[in-house]
């Protein structure tokens, strides 16, 4: 797969500003539906995993919701301007999957 930004292409979850894999590196394989060839894995997650991402969202909300409108819309602004910087990327990424 051809991507400009290869970083783009992760095969881990990002929770509690951790990229990580699966406690017991199990993993889902993902394939092009068009032509079956294999994309890559996801991690498959379970349960600890679900708990881990739900409690680092809990922790996360007080500061989210401390922040003023304006400091919330500059990072939303933000994610959309990498989005678009990397809009090809991320279409073909979407589109293969």
């Amino acid at each position: 797969m051809q991507l400009n930004d290869s970083t783009l292409f992760r095969q881990q979850a990002f929770i509690d500003g951790d990229w990580r894999d699966a406690r017991g590196g199990d993993v889902i394989p993902v394939s092009n539906p068009a032509n079956g060839k294999p994309l890559g894995n996801v991690p498959k997650m379970g349960a600890e995993e679900t708990r881990d991402a739900i409690d680092a969202a809990n922790r996360a909300l007080p500061a989210w919701r401390a922040l003023t409108a304006k400091e919330r819309a500059n990072i939303l602004r933000r994610w959309f301007n990498l989005m678009m910087e990397h809009q090809d990327d991320l279409a073909r990424l979407m589109t293969l999957e």
